[in-house]
C-alpha cells in the first residue's frame, strides 16, 4: 500500500484520481476548496483543507507519491490577474517541490497543460514543438514544468510532467475554455436549443476522457523511464467542433441544428496531439468520444 498525496483532489481530475487510487492505497487530498466538484470523498480518504502555498512539508514527507493537479486554471483570470496566476501556479508548485526535495518520494507527477504551446507551428503537436504561450496561465504552467524538470536534474527528484489537451468528464467546470464547450453544448441541446458554434466549426480539438488521463497517471507512476520527461496526454485524434455538436445532438435525439456565431478572437484553429512518446510507455487511450459523452447522460 502506497501513501498518495493528491493536490486539488476535489477538482475534476483530482477527484477521479482519488476514485481510482483509494481502494488499494492510503490517499490524502490537499485542496483549498476553491473549485470543488463533489460534496464528499470515499470512506478512508483524508482531506486537508489548505493551499499549496501553505507549509506542507510534513504532508509531503509522509507521501510516497505526489500528484499535483491543483492550479489556477482560468485563462481569463490569468489575463486579468497575472500575479495571482503566478502565485498559485508557479510559487505553489515551487513550494511543493521544495517540500519534496527533503522527502523520499517515488514520483512527483505534475499536471501541465497544452496551453504551453500557444498557436501550434504544426499538427499533430509533439512535445519538442516550440512552446509559446498566449496567456499568463500557459506561461505559468510552462514555468512549473521547467521547475519540475530542473528539480529532477539538480536534486534527483523523480518528477514527470504531463500536458493534457481537452479533458472532459461529467464533473468538469463549464467555464473551462478547454472543455467547457462540451458542457455548453450539453446544456443547450438538453433544453432543446441549438448548440452555438463560433466560426465555421471546422476548428479541431483533441478531446480526452478523464478516465484515460487517470490511466496515464498510473502508467507514469509505474514506469521508471517516465522520470524527468514530459508527455502529451491526449488521444491523437482530431474532432471538429461541428462533429462534436453533431454527436451531442445525436445522443439526446433532439430536433435541433448547429447555429453559428462570429469567430472568437484569438481562437486556435487546429489542436491535436502527437502521443507517440506516451505510446512508447504503453499508453493507449481507450474511451471513444461518443462513449465518453454518454456518461454525461447518466448524471
Amino acid at each position: 500500500m502506497k501513501s498518495i498525496l493528491i493536490t486539488g483532489g476535489l477538482g475534476q481530475v483530482g477527484s477521479y484520481l482519488v476514485d481510482r487510487f483509494h481502494e488499494r492505497n492510503e490517499v490524502v487530498v490537499l485542496d483549498n476548496h476553491s473549485s470543488t466538484t463533489r460534496e464528499s470523498v470515499p470512506e478512508g480518504v483524508r482531506v486537508i483543507r489548505a493551499d499549496i502555498r501553505d507549509e506542507v512539508s510534513d504532508l509531503v514527507k509522509d507521501a510516497d507519491i505526489l500528484i499535483h493537479t491543483a492550479a489556477q486554471i482560468s485563462v481569463a483570470r490569468s489575463m486579468q490577474e497575472p500575479l495571482f496566476d503566478a502565485q498559485n501556479n508557479v510559487l505553489g508548485t515551487i513550494n511543493l517541490l521544495e517540500a519534496a526535495r527533503d522527502a523520499d518520494l517515488e514520483r512527483f507527477v505534475y499536471f501541465s497543460s497544452a496551453a504551453v504551446y500557444g498557436n501550434p507551428v504544426a499538427v499533430p503537436i509533439n512535445e519538442q514543438q516550440q512552446q509559446d504561450p498566449l496567456s499568463p496561465y500557459g506561461a505559468s504552467k510552462l514555468a512549473g514544468e521547467k521547475y519540475c524538470l530542473m528539480y529532477n536534474r539538480a536534486y534527483g527528484l523523480p518528477t514527470t510532467c504531463i500536458r493534457p489537451f481537452n479533458i472532459y468528464s461529467p464533473r468538469q467546470d463549464p467555464s473551462n475554455p478547454y472543455s467547457g464547450v462540451i458542457s455548453k453544448f450539453m446544456v443547450r441541446v438538453r433544453n432543446g436549443q441549438n448548440p452555438l458554434v463560433f466560426g465555421d466549426g471546422e476548428q479541431t480539438r483533441d478531446f480526452i476522457s478523464v478516465h484515460d488521463i487517470v490511466d496515464m497517471v498510473e502508467l507514469v507512476i509505474d514506469r521508471k523511464e517516465a522520470v524527468g520527461e514530459v508527455f502529451n496526454a491526449a488521444t491523437g485524434r482530431s474532432t471538429t467542433i461541428n462533429e462534436l455538436a453533431e454527436i451531442i445532438i445525436d445522443l439526446f435525439g433532439k430536433d435541433v441544428e448547429i447555429e453559428h456565431a462570429d469567430p472568437l478572437a484569438g481562437d486556435i484553429k487546429h489542436s491535436v496531439a502527437d502521443i507517440s512518446r506516451a505510446e512508447k510507455l504503453g499508453f493507449r487511450p481507450e474511451v471513444e468520444l461518443k462513449q465518453g459523452l454518454e456518461e454525461f447522460l447518466k448524471v
